[in-house]
C-alpha cells in the first residue's frame, strides 16, 4: 500500500445503510486527497478482533455506530474529555500508532439545533432511547441554559437509571417514564429526539402523530430514511423538524477535521446526498 494512501472506515451493526463512505469519499474526491473511506459490518462478538485488524493495517482513522459506541473504548489507548463524560465513543484516530478516541456526536447533535436558533429556557425533552447516541445528546443539552426537565424512555429501564444518573451529574432533571405514559409526556414535550435505530427499516414510530404537539420539535438521529415513521408523524401534526442528516453531516465534519486538521466541502457532501434535487425542507 502507498505510504501516502489513508484509509478510514466506519464499524458497526448493520452497516449497510451507512452513507459515510459515501460524504467522506466526495468530500476527499473533491479536494484532490489520497485517502478512501469504506463500511465494515463488525457484530457484537467481532469487535477486539476487527479493531485488532485495523490496527494490523494501519489505518487512519474510523467512526463507530451502534452497537460499539460504548464498548470500543476498552479497544482504544487514549479517550479525550468528551468521550469520558459521555462514556461513548463514534471517532477514533490514529494518532502515531495510538487509537485515540473522540466524540463527534456531541457538536453534531447540538449544531441543528443551534443553527434554528432554538430556545431551551424551560422546555421539557423527551429521549427515546438510553445508549451511547443519547449519552452523547444530554451531554450536548447540559451546554444549554435553562431546560426544565428531561423525560427518559427505554424498555431497558436500567440503561434509563443510569442515562437518568448522567442528567443529574450534569446538573439537569431527569425523569423515567413507562411504556404507559410515552403518549402523554411526548404532548407535553418541547423537544422530543428519537435516539434508538428504529425507523431504519421504516418501522412504526413510538409516538404518535396524535401526541405530537404542533408547538413541539421533533428531532430523530435516524437519517435512511430521511423520513422516518416519526419525522412523518411530526410533519402530520405540524410541528418543526430536525433530520437525522443534519447531525450526520455535523458529526462527519467534526471527525473530518480531527482525522485531516481541515475544513471539509460540506457543498460536496451534502451533493452526494441529495443529488439534483436538493436538500429537503
Amino acid at each position: 500500500m502507498n505510504a501516502d494512501f489513508k484509509t478510514y472506515c466506519i464499524i458497526g451493526d448493520p452497516i449497510d445503510h451507512s452513507l459515510s463512505p459515501a460524504i467522506h469519499n466526495a468530500a476527499f474526491n473533491t479536494l484532490g486527497l489520497n485517502c478512501s473511506y469504506i463500511a465494515f459490518r463488525v457484530q457484537e462478538g467481532q469487535l477486539k478482533n476487527s479493531i485488532d485488524s485495523l490496527r494490523s493495517i494501519n489505518i487512519a482513522g474510523f467512526n463507530v455506530t451502534m452497537p460499539h459506541k460504548v464498548k470500543v473504548l476498552n479497544h482504544v489507548d487514549r479517550c479525550d474529555k468528551t468521550v469520558q463524560l459521555v462514556g461513548a465513543a463514534n471517532t477514533v484516530n490514529n494518532e502515531k500508532g495510538k487509537f485515540c478516541a473522540y466524540n463527534t456526536d456531541v457538536p453534531g447533535f447540538i449544531r441543528p439545533l443551534r443553527k434554528r436558533k432554538i430556545g431551551f429556557n424551560g422546555i421539557e425533552v423527551m429521549i427515546l432511547g438510553a445508549g451511547g447516541a443519547a449519552r452523547a445528546v444530554v451531554v450536548a443539552l447540559s451546554g444549554e441554559k435553562g431546560i426544565a426537565n428531561i423525560n427518559i424512555f427505554n424498555r431497558n429501564t436500567d440503561r434509563s437509571t443510569d442515562l437518568a444518573n448522567l442528567v443529574k451529574k450534569l446538573g439537569l432533571n431527569a425523569s423515567i417514564i413507562s411504556n404507559d405514559d410515552v403518549q402523554k409526556i411526548a404532548y407535553k414535550s418541547d423537544l422530543i429526539i428519537n435516539t434508538t435505530p428504529l425507523g431504519m427499516s421504516n418501522e412504526k414510530s413510538l409516538i404518535k402523530s396524535a401526541s405530537i404537539s404542533k408547538d413541539s420539535i421533533v428531532y430523530d438521529i435516524v437519517y435512511m430514511p430521511i423520513n422516518t415513521k416519526l419525522i412523518e408523524n411530526a410533519k402530520t401534526a405540524g410541528a418543526q423538524v430536525v433530520y437525522g442528516y443534519e447531525m450526520l453531516l455535523e458529526q462527519a465534519t467534526a471527525s473530518f477535521k480531527i482525522w485531516l486538521k481541515m475544513d471539509p466541502p460540506i457543498d460536496s457532501m451534502k451533493k452526494v446526498l441529495f443529488g439534483m434535487f436538493g436538500e429537503p425542507t
